[in-house]
This record gives C-alpha cells, sequence and structure tokens, in this order.
C-alpha cells in the first residue's frame, strides 16, 4: 500500500499540472529555434540528448541524490550546500531567475498540502527550499517514501516532457514527432540515471556552451513567448 502511494505521490510531483510554471520556461530554446539551430526532429534530439549527457547526468542529477540523503538524515548543512551549488552553476541570469521561480512555486505548493504541518523543513529550511526547485523536489521524494532512482527517472522524465512540449509549440513540430522523439529520448534516462550514481562530489558540474549562449542572447530577443 505504501508502494503505491509513493508511486502516485511521484506521479503528482512530476504533473504538467503542478502549478511551478514549468511550460512557460523553454531554456534557450526559443532563441535556437529562431536562429535555425533547432529546425527539426533530428536538430531536437541532438540538442536534448546533449544537456541530458553532458548536464542532467552530472550536475542535476548527482546533486537530487545528495539532497534526497540530505533529508533523509536532517542534515541542513549539506542541502544547503548542494542546494547552493546547483544556483551557482546555473550560468545565466535567466536561468537562475527560473530557479527560484519554480522554487518559490514549489514551496507555495507543499506548504499548502494537509501534512504540511508535520514537515519541519519547510520552515527551518525555508531558505534553501526559495533556492532550486531541486530541494523541494528531493525534499517531497524523500518525505514520501519515493525510491531514490525513481524520483532521478522522475525528474528526468518531467524534464524531457517539457521540452518536447516547449519545441512542438516552437518548431512547430507535429504531436506524433514529438512523441517519437519523447519514446526515443526515453530510452536515455535510465544510462543517464546510472552514470549520475557514479559521480564524485568533485566531479559534479556541467557546461552545456551552446544552451547558455541561447538563455543568455533569449533575454532580449525581440518577441518571445517564454520567460527564458
Amino acid at each position: 500500500m505504501q508502494s503505491e502511494l509513493a508511486s502516485l505521490r511521484l506521479f503528482q510531483l512530476i504533473s504538467p499540472s503542478l502549478p511551478v510554471g514549468a511550460f512557460t520556461y523553454s531554456q534557450g530554446m526559443e532563441w535556437a529555434v529562431e536562429q535555425g539551430w533547432i529546425s527539426d526532429p533530428q536538430n531536437l534530439s541532438d540538442w536534448l540528448e546533449t544537456i541530458l549527457n553532458d548536464s542532467l547526468s552530472w550536475l542535476e542529477l548527482p546533486i537530487l541524490i545528495r539532497l534526497y540523503h540530505a533529508s533523509k538524515s536532517k542534515d541542513a548543512e549539506k542541502f544547503t550546500h548542494w542546494n547552493q551549488i546547483l544556483l551557482a552553476c546555473r550560468e545565466t541570469r535567466e536561468l537562475r531567475q527560473e530557479e527560484l521561480n519554480r522554487a518559490r512555486a514549489l514551496l507555495a505548493v507543499l506548504n499548502k498540502l494537509p501534512d504540511a504541518a508535520q514537515w519541519h523543513e519547510l520552515f527551518t529550511w525555508r531558505e534553501a527550499l526559495l533556492k532550486t526547485q531541486l530541494a523541494g523536489f528531493s525534499l517531497s521524494a524523500e518525505r514520501w517514501q519515493i525510491d531514490c532512482r525513481q524520483a532521478l527517472n522522475a525528474y528526468a522524465w518531467s524534464w524531457l516532457e517539457n521540452a518536447v512540449t516547449v519545441a512542438v509549440k516552437l518548431i512547430p513540430l507535429g504531436q506524433s514527432d514529438g512523441q517519437i522523439a519523447l519514446h526515443q529520448l526515453s530510452e536515455k534516462i535510465p544510462a543517464a540515471v546510472d552514470l549520475a550514481f557514479r559521480v564524485k562530489d568533485e566531479e559534479i558540474g556541467a557546461s552545456t556552451v551552446a544552451m547558455a549562449i541561447a538563455s543568455s542572447l533569449h533575454e532580449t530577443q525581440y518577441t518571445r513567448l517564454f520567460r527564458s
């Protein structure tokens, strides 16, 4: 029963209906599409696979592991440390602002849940939880007894689904092509998760240069649909 409930809680945590505003961000993809860097399913697949392999595997997913275990051991110092590392690795103003906005939105949701009063970390770790969405995600996953590996797979899936949804609107890409991209790229997620468990503390960090360039130039893009 508890395992089934944990799975349902995980579905809620990664649901597109969770009001954290994920659908409003393209993470530089809008500028990349306008410049012709991403113009078809193959370009999109190459772009997203690069981010998965060069960023999520080495930064977000390894930090999620550490935040999860810090939550489990109630280690506020480690939780704050890795949270700060993640925010510091966001390479542009837009990416940092997205992180802060989504963190604030997720914390607002968690504070309204019926069992929020039992989560002392929502108050004692509030400053950290306002810095990155991953902080609230990891705390929720641990408190809801979601398996750590399942949490990583789900986080990666959520990122991928949002990115493909953005591409469907921007390129534009047909709904079927979008589902094909999800089907193909999701096959890469388990290997990315495996790698994340092997990354050492001193190896954590990533630089997705193309995304950083696109994100910084998106800040002054003349017309745009997305906030980043």
